[in-house]
Formats: C-alpha cells, sequence, structure tokens
C-alpha cells in the first residue's frame, strides 16, 4: 500500500469515528428535544443528515491525507493539518452543544469558528494540494447551510 493511500484511509478513518461520535449525541435528541423545536422552511428532513454527513467526511479524510501524504517536513503541512484537527474537533464540539447540551446559541458561536478555521484549512491546502482544498467545498458548503439553518432555529426557539 502506498503512502498516499495508507494515510488517506487513516485520515477517512479519523473522520468516520469521530462523526460517529458525534452521531450518538445527536441520536439522544433528535427524535426527542429537537422535534419540539420551530424550524426554519428550509431544515430538510432528518435522514437527510445521515448520507451527507457521511459523504462530506470521507471526501473530508481523503482531503487531510493527501496533504498528510506530503509529508510533515513540506512547508506548511503541519499549519495546514493543525487547522484540518480543529475545525474537525469543533465539527465534533457542535453535535455536542447543540444535541447533547441543547445550547442552540453556544453551538452558532462553535459553528461560525468551525466555518472560519474551515476556511483558513481550505486556504492552507491551496497552497499544497489543490484537489484537497476542491475536495473541502462541499463541506464549507454544508457547514454554511447548517450554520443557517442553526441561526434559524435559534431566532424562532427565543
Amino acid at each position: 500500500m502506498t503512502k498516499r493511500l495508507s494515510r488517506i484511509l487513516i485520515a477517512v478513518g479519523i473522520c468516520m469515528i469521530l462523526g460517529s461520535l458525534s452521531g450518538v449525541s445527536t441520536s439522544t435528541s433528535v427524535n426527542t428535544w429537537f422535534t419540539t423545536l420551530e424550524k426554519p422552511f428550509f431544515n430538510p428532513p432528518n435522514w437527510v443528515f445521515g448520507p451527507v454527513w457521511t459523504i462530506l467526511y470521507i471526501m473530508m479524510g481523503i482531503a487531510a491525507g493527501r496533504v498528510w501524504a506530503l509529508g510533515t517536513e513540506t512547508a506548511g503541512v503541519k499549519k495546514a493539518l493543525v487547522l484540518f484537527t480543529a475545525q474537525l474537533l469543533l465539527n465534533f464540539l457542535w453535535s455536542l452543544l447543540f444535541f447533547g447540551m441543547k445550547s442552540i446559541g453556544v453551538a452558532l458561536i462553535d459553528i461560525v469558528l468551525m466555518w472560519i478555521v474551515i476556511v483558513l484549512t481550505m486556504h492552507a491546502f491551496k497552497t499544497l494540494d489543490k484537489m484537497a482544498y476542491r475536495l473541502m467545498w462541499p463541506y464549507l458548503i454544508w457547514v454554511s447551510f447548517a450554520t443557517a439553518l442553526n441561526v434559524g432555529i435559534l431566532y424562532l426557539n427565543m
């Protein structure tokens, strides 16, 4: 197995594990507390989120693995991977804040920070691997949509 492929598989695995752990906190509230909230008209059905996040985590892992495969001694790789890790941890934290702690406002702060760090990650990836940069675009678009949902839910449930 090549270094690139092994690092991609490891990065995808890490993303999928964190995504699965996020799903645990989500599952405790999605069919109970979350159903009691007013939601904006553009809120998709609950079944959409699982497949979308699965695809996004795979794409994110491929992107991170491609950058990691360049070697941490390559200029900019360590910084890019630190940024990637930071946004991934903010992603994980959002589920805990929103669904686990039912703290919509604090989750909004987290997702805004996550959006900023995703943009910084993408910028770092762009200089290292254009495909890694491109693979992050759907994630940024989805997190932008999720941010709008978070804002809408906060506003409707104040």
